[in-house]
């Protein structure tokens, strides 16, 4: 995978619950995104706190590890140019009543902590958290 190229995403367990997930996808698959890896899966609590382990010292850490280990999440990896920033810019703000109209977050997150989605914040993370998730051979870049 390139550098910039790709980003990683997961959709949260409230919002698959929901039945949101092929909403989202075509969201993101208007916004010019290909879908390079993707699965649906449940994380362990020992997933969930390793995965977030950059948040250990935040207060909502443990509900954040209690949420996202609650139920199914949507994981996959997306590639586009510059694709970091452009999903952060279409996923909108974490919290859904600050996220500009038309963003994943706006039309689907219930609150701060059920924000609907996942994307990395930096290329660096995006290979991390794909590599958390995918081996190279589940990952087919265009």
């Amino acid at each position: 995978m390139k550098h910039g190229e790709f980003t990683f995403t997961m959709i949260k367990p409230t919002a698959v619950k929901l039945g949101k997930v092929v909403p989202i996808l075509h969201e993101i698959d208007l916004a010019g995104f290909s879908v390079i890896a993707m699965k649906m899966t449940r994380l362990s609590r020992a997933q969930a706190e390793r995965f977030y382990l950059v948040h250990k010292d935040r207060p909502f850490y443990s509900e954040l590890v209690d949420f996202m280990s609650s139920g199914p999440v949507l994981a996959a990896v997306l590639q586009k140019e510059n694709a970091v920033e452009d999903f952060r810019n279409l996923i909108g703000n974490t919290n859904p009543e600050s996220a500009d109209l038309g963003t994943i977050r706006k039309k689907f997150a219930k609150s701060v902590q059920e924000n609907a989605i996942h994307g990395s914040d930096s290329d660096e993370n995006a290979l991390i958290e794909a590599n958390f998730f995918f081996s190279q051979f589940e990952i087919f870049p265009h």
